[in-house]
């Protein structure tokens, strides 16, 4: 079971994911549980603030520490009633590492995580050094909040618990499910407004289909996405074969 604990102030934005599309699956299969904590819970002041002014001045409010160190003191409690081990806590911070496929199954693959969607500047620096375990980061942009980052990240681990998807063969066939982009899809009719199907999808045989949608997966990688080329040909995981069809679209591998 992957239980997810997420600190927000808005518990509201994670309901869709646990009632709607292939996400609720897991959810309604017991596999994934999810429970959100309002930090505005764990104040002590009649207002329940849990933000105030940056010292050093400028614009912007900073989170407050201790609101979230009672959180998360009160997410390890409750871990540990569940006869769970703690859990990493993981920071949605623009400074953090990148999102991809390899982060995505590591959370799917584990017990679970404390994600901690900040707000307004950020968080206070001295929780982050005591308590945070990983920044991650959607991309380099900025949102209001991690809230839409944990979104993203909770249905992409989601799809890959066992049954979520229809075939198992779903997942392990999506984009960068093998480090790249997936290729191109068709389906009926065979013909749509002059544009036919690749006469290669419609010869039933299987290896020249592989074939075709490897290379498309790399035709489209070295147009869009170049530096996942050149990164998996500095890890030595293009195939002699990859490497001559990237070659043919005018790739050279940098020393």
């Amino acid at each position: 079971m992957l239980r997810i604990d997420v600190i927000t102030l808005f518990p509201a934005y994670f309901e869709p994911l646990q009632r709607q599309g292939v996400s609720r699956r897991a959810f309604d299969s017991g596999q994934m549980q999810l429970h959100c904590w309002n930090p505005r819970d764990f104040t002590t002041d009649a207002h329940r603030t849990i933000d105030d002014r940056p010292y050093g001045g400028g614009p912007g409010m900073v989170m407050l520490a201790e609101p979230l160190e009672r959180t998360l003191d009160a997410i390890a409690a409750a871990r540990s009633a569940a006869s769970l081990a703690p859990a990493p806590v993981w920071l949605f911070s623009p400074t953090g590492q990148r999102i991809d496929q390899r982060l995505v199954e590591t959370l799917a693959q584990s017990d679970g995580a404390t994600l901690l969607c900040a707000r307004y500047e950020g968080v206070d620096e001295r929780l982050i050094d005591r308590r945070v375990d990983a920044e991650v980061s959607l991309g380099d942009f900025v949102l209001s909040g991690g809230e839409i980052a944990a979104l993203a990240l909770l249905d992409a681990a989601s799809r890959l618990l066992p049954g979520v998807l229809g075939s198992a063969e779903s997942a392990q066939q999506d984009s960068f499910a093998n480090a790249l982009p997936s290729h191109p899809h068709y389906t009926r009719p065979e013909q749509h407004r002059g544009q036919a199907v690749p006469d290669v999808l419609l010869s039933g045989d299987h290896a020249r289909i592989a074939q075709w949608r490897r290379e498309q997966s790399l035709r489209l990688t070295l147009q869009r996405r170049p530096e996942l080329i050149a990164a998996l040909a500095a890890a030595g995981q293009l195939s002699k074969a990859d490497l001559r069809f990237l070659a043919a679209l005018g790739y050279t591998p940098t020393s």
